[in-house]
């Protein structure tokens, strides 16, 4: 696990962005891991610039979203594949048919969920996982005790979720109670992962993340054992690691060529 403290989150977006630009760059058909919430949003707004500006291509690319709300119409202005399509796929030139969620409105979550799971092994896998993580360590929406070797399927909310979410709705009340999310087994399958935290209201988690036991309480803790995880938090959220004044000076002397 790479652990980069930098100063806020535009550096981690740019930082971040760098390595989505070096995979697309190298394989114009990869395939990306798509996240959700806050923590990501730079990371889409120096996307979409380098797209504009410096000619950064999608169009051989596939996307594959983390999650979805159960429950919630087609359309629905928090349904994450309407955010995905406001942050990311309309400010790009990746064909909106190739950016894939689970169907958190289907009949038969079960099936759902399982056509999900093939649908991200017929593209080849994902490439290049985004990642957040929640107050209480969740990634993905796997909450606490969560299997570490889950798959694709429904999950129930815990309150500090959808407290932590319900600024995205007009009240808590209209925050769903449950999820799709692929399974941490499911994340783990991904090529590279890339998790991106700020704010003092994450550094208990980043601990756990980082520095703290492989646990279910913790369902980020399971990235420990992937073999190619970057960490990009800044300062705020660094506050109560260990050995972070280990991880900047690893930071501040990496070779050039190594890359993220």
């Amino acid at each position: 696990m790479e652990v980069v403290i930098l100063s806020g989150k535009e550096e981690a977006g740019a930082v971040a962005a760098d390595a989505i630009e070096a995979l697309f760059r190298a394989k114009p058909e990869a395939v990306l891991g798509l996240a959700t919430g806050s923590s990501p949003l730079p990371i889409y707004n120096e996307l979409a610039r380098r797209h504009d500006e410096l000619g950064l291509s999608f169009t051989q690319a596939q996307g594959f979203a983390l999650d979805e709300y159960v429950g919630l119409p087609v359309g629905h202005p928090e349904s994450y594949r309407e955010v995905l399509r406001r942050e990311f796929t309309e400010r790009v030139d990746i064909d909106p048919s190739r950016v894939h969620a689970p169907n958190g409105a289907a009949a038969d979550l079960v099936a759902a969920c399982a056509e999900y799971e093939e649908a991200i092994k017929l593209a080849g896998g994902v490439d290049l996982q985004i990642l957040g993580i929640g107050t209480d360590g969740h990634i993905g929406f796997n909450e606490p005790v969560s299997s570490l070797a889950s798959r694709t399927r429904i999950k129930t909310l815990t309150e500090q979720t959808r407290a932590d979410n319900a600024r995205f709705f007009n009240s808590l009340d209209e925050v769903p109670h449950h999820v799709v999310t692929q399974g941490l087994g499911t994340i783990m399958e991904a090529k590279h992962i890339l998790l991106i935290a700020n704010g003092g209201q994450k550094a208990a988690a980043v601990k756990a993340l980082i520095e703290g036991p492989v646990a279910a309480f913790c369902p980020a803790s399971v990235l420990q054992l992937h073999p190619h995880v970057t960490v990009l938090i800044d300062e705020e959220s660094a506050v109560q690691l260990e050995l972070a004044d280990y991880y900047r000076h690893t930071w501040a002397n990496k070779p050039h060529w190594q890359g993220l």
